[in-house]
């Protein structure tokens, strides 16, 4: 059965339809959208053009990739800027991580809006490559899924106050834990216990009867 809108799948199966992608970058200026052609449309509170009087058209968009096995679904777009203060608006490292959203849609030739266009993808803007020649500027970008944010290490985690608090800011768990003096050893072997056993015989007289029973001594 088909994911899309029963009128998105008539319209896609009719005789020429009239299909656009559109894609959606919220840079931390505010909000870019662009059309994979020429015009204009309007849907999800979003404005999209063929080309932004600021930060140029849409080039090339490569095929969406599932994603397997340790990698995440990713594709690549290319960005034709007009000038130079917009690709270094585009390449700066402030864009890296920004919510991107990927549409496919079809056009209405009576009324020329929008029908019901399908939310395909949700990642986040990687990388940049920007290359200038007499041809102009082209930004390249790769685009990963927000998957891709689950590959990413662990090396910096903390048994501490300050790195619980950074992922559950209202969670005082740690704040006032004191005394530690042995190091906490995570997921490796090296954290040896501060309860030494030994293997006890018989301990006569005064007591109980203690034999067969290990004995605990702390270091």
């Amino acid at each position: 059965m088909s994911r899309l809108s029963p009128a998105l799948d008539a319209e896609l199966r009719s005789n020429a339809p009239i299909v656009f992608g559109a894609i959606a970058i919220d840079m931390p200026e505010g909000r870019l959208g662009l059309l994979d052609g020429a015009g204009s449309l309007t849907f999800a509170g979003r404005t999209f053009v063929g080309e932004d009087p600021v930060f140029g058209v849409l080039s090339e968009v490569e095929n969406l990739t599932d994603g397997g096995s340790d990698d995440a679904p990713a594709f690549g777009m290319t960005l034709l800027t007009g000038s130079d203060a917009a690709a270094a608006t585009l390449a700066a490292p402030a864009m890296q991580g920004s919510p991107v959203l990927v549409w496919i849609g079809a056009v209405d030739r009576i009324s020329g809006l929008p029908i019901d266009p399908e939310l395909i993808f949700t990642g986040e803007l990687d990388v940049p490559k920007l290359t200038s020649d007499t041809q102009g500027r082209r930004l390249d970008y790769e685009v990963v899924s927000v998957f891709e944010r689950l590959f990413e290490g662990d090396e910096s985690a903390r048994l501490s106050s300050g790195h619980h608090r950074s992922l559950f800011p209202n969670e005082a768990g740690l704040d006032f834990v004191t005394g530690v003096t042995e190091p906490v050893y995570w997921g490796v072997a090296g954290n040896p216990s501060s309860v030494t056993t030994y293997p006890g015989g018989g301990y006569g007289g005064g007591g109980g009867d203690y034999g067969g029973r290990e004995a605990e001594v702390a270091r």
